[in-house]
């Protein structure tokens, strides 16, 4: 038997703000679960990020639930760093760190570090 991940959940303050950044930023696909929609989620290909944010009251949930900002993501950036710098530039956005060496799940890459608008690290990780 060989388990695998299939989503994980973050939390976000705000919805627009949020859908937005994972939209234009991560390249996420934004899906509505709703009509007319009033919670989302962000799709990674075959990967699922859950999103809980204002309005709902999920469950079951952790333990600690998953507040806005306290989440640690690495993303698979499909070419290479120098593009997901300037990509991150072109949005606004402040690379904290990088590019540094970093393994991922896949092995050895190069990595920049940014933040998300409620302050989650994030994560450009390129194989290339």
């Amino acid at each position: 038997m060989r388990v695998r991940l299939d989503h994980v959940v973050i939390a976000v303050s705000d919805w627009e703000r949020a859908n937005a950044f994972y939209g234009e930023v991560c390249g996420a696909e934004v899906v509505a679960l709703d009509d007319p929609p009033t919670h989302w989620r962000y799709r990674f290909g075959d990967q699922v990020l859950n999103v809980h944010g204002p309005g709902m009251s999920p469950g079951p949930v952790a333990r600690v639930r998953v507040a806005p900002g306290n989440s640690d993501l690495c993303l698979v950036w499909p070419g290479p760093i120098e593009a997901a710098v300037g990509h991150l530039r072109g949005h606004g956005v402040e690379v904290e760190q990088g590019p540094v060496e970093r393994n991922g799940a896949a092995g050895p890459g190069t990595s920049v570090y940014f933040r998300d608008p409620d302050g989650s690290l994030l994560e450009f990780i390129s194989y290339a």
